[in-house]
């Protein structure tokens, strides 16, 4: 990754589980589903689209956290950003790294 840039990346498949996770009734309140669809029609006019051609399912524990990967891989991404770094064991097999937000912001920030 170069100083300073990054892409983000979306494959379909996860962006509907993004929309489906979001609009969940303990997540967020029915009146803020607006605010949900606006959200992710920014983010994928934002993100650059990974097309799945193929499956590498299942590799990790979660299935869900599966659809990240796939579309990490197939975009050729350098790190996978992520709370959850635990859950994306073996991913480094890859070449990829799995970062929290606040290391990505220190590995942008490097000269």
């Amino acid at each position: 990754m170069a100083h300073g840039d990054f892409r983000v990346t979306l494959s379909t498949a996860l962006c509907l589980e993004y929309e489906d996770v979001l609009n969940r009734p303990e997540i967020l309140s029915p009146s803020s589903r607006l605010q949900v669809r606006e959200f992710l029609d920014s983010f994928c006019v934002l993100a650059e689209e990974s097309y799945i051609y193929f499956k590498w399912r299942p590799f990790l524990r979660d299935a869900k956290d599966d659809l990240i990967f796939e579309c990490a891989l197939a975009a050729g991404a350098t790190h996978i950003v992520t709370y959850n770094r635990s859950d994306f064991i073996g991913v480094e097999t890859f070449g990829i790294s799995v970062v929290t937000p606040a290391q990505l912001l220190a590995i942008l920030k490097k000269p």
